[in-house]
């Protein structure tokens, strides 16, 4: 099972009050469904490919109107050969919908109702009816975070990214084939939705999967630091040993301190080494305490001294 289903799981088993109940029908019905007419009237048909939500909606449709939608099973015959469930509502639908205020006397309505969106619960409970019909987010060990609702209708698109502005949820929206998409990227966000949503072990599973991949990327991004500070290290003892190579070929034309020709010895003896590990060797050769200031005033003196000796050979 995907992450996405899991998690649509865990918001289909949290129990809802009337009011709630409500909210979260009419977003899944403005989001999935459609409205037909017959010999015998109007009827209401939803489709969806996950069971668990067309069990979900059918319980929510008997519980709040005391209908007994008619459930039907079809087959895909291409490409994916999911079941896609399909309800089919042949009575009380037009009080289904007025009281749902999607059908008023103005026509069908699709932006998120005021008398369900009102309070805190009811506008949580409206996200997640609209992330249970068109939701997706991308498992949490893949290489990037994406979470995204997706519907035919601008004006519902505009609405949902309205709400979830609303609980500090900075939302998207971009057009993707004739679909609009509103969409989260930062992975804080996303947690907070799936918080907002009350998928527990969703939210726990992301977070731990982030925590982890976090702590990776950081890991890796100090072993590729500390990678470029070897490599520094290393380029730069190679130029300083190329300057006492100079100067010791030399030696009878320039004067060199005893405590240059100190940090020529150990830097020849340990080319390898930082600055640091260069002060404790020099103190352990020749008992002399030299702050890391004063070795890379020594080893600029070495580049000093040999610099001109360079350009003579090369003139």
């Amino acid at each position: 099972m995907s992450f996405t289903s899991e998690t649509k799981q865990q918001i289909c088993y949290e129990k809802l009050d009337e009011k709630s109940g409500r909210a979260q029908l009419c977003a899944l019905l403005q989001m999935r469904a459609s409205l037909h007419m017959n010999w015998q009237g109007m009827y209401l048909s939803f489709q969806i490919e996950n069971a668990t939500i067309a069990k979900h909606v059918f319980q929510l449709m008997k519980s709040l109107y005391q209908v007994d939608p008619r459930l039907s099973v079809l087959k895909k015959m291409q490409l994916k050969k999911n079941n896609i469930y399909r309800l089919q509502v042949y009575e009380k639908t037009k009080e289904i919908l007025s009281d749902l205020m999607i059908l008023t006397d103005t026509g069908l309505h699709f932006s998120p109702p005021a008398i369900y969106t009102r309070s805190q619960a009811n506008a949580r409970a409206y996200l997640q009816g609209c992330f249970l019909a068109g939701g997706s987010i991308n498992d949490p060990k893949t290489t990037n975070y994406h979470l995204e609702i997706a519907t035919h209708e601008e004006q519902m698109a505009k609405g949902i990214q309205k709400l979830m502005q609303r609980f500090y949820l900075p939302a998207k929206m971009i057009v993707r084939k004739n679909t609009y998409v509103v969409y989260l990227k930062a992975g804080d966000k996303i947690a907070d939705f799936l918080r907002l949503c009350n998928a527990s072990q969703a939210l726990f599973d992301f977070e731990d999967s982030r925590i982890q991949r976090d702590f990776y990327n950081n890991l890796k991004r100090l072993d590729n630091c500390e990678l470029a500070n070897e490599m520094k290290t290393l380029k730069a003892a190679q130029e300083q040993l190329n300057y006492i190579e100079v100067l010791e070929k030399n030696a009878r034309k320039i004067k060199i301190s005893e405590k240059i020709r100190h940090v020529m010895e150990i830097r020849k003896r340990f080319p390898e080494a930082n600055m640091n590990e260069l002060c404790e060797q020099c103190y352990l050769e020749y008992g002399e305490i030299i702050s890391k200031s004063g070795m890379k005033h020594r080893l600029n003196k070495i580049k000093e001294l040999a610099k001109p000796l360079m350009e003579e050979e090369h003139a």
